[in-house]
């Protein structure tokens, strides 16, 4: 194997290992997200674990956040919570360097 074979294997790996982290990244966040929305929404126990779940899976419809915010956003209206739209984003982008630290550091 030549060296530049070498080096574009490892590229590839570190591109794999990159999405990965990632995609780790970006579940732990939503995860942290619903706990933190049951929490407004004062659900504890089984009922926040519940919630928190929904979130994660909510944003497996499609590419983006955007379904995401959508599902949290009728929550939060359904619930008559004053949080908005942009504070969700705020707060996404907050847990994801959260997350993000938690997965690299494997908590």
């Amino acid at each position: 194997m030549s060296t530049f074979d070498e080096r574009e294997k490892g590229y590839e790996n570190k591109y794999a290992r990159d999405n990965e982290l990632e995609f780790k990244a970006i579940a732990r966040r939503n995860k942290y997200l619903g706990q933190w929305l049951a929490e407004q929404m004062e659900l504890v126990g089984d009922a926040a674990d519940a919630y928190a779940l929904e979130v994660v899976k909510s944003d497996f419809e499609e590419a983006g956040d955007q379904d995401l915010i959508a599902k949290v956003m009728k929550d939060i209206q359904d619930k008559n919570l004053d949080i908005t739209e942009a504070d969700v984003r705020l707060k996404l982008d907050e847990l994801y360097h959260v997350a993000l630290e938690h997965v690299k550091d494997g908590v």
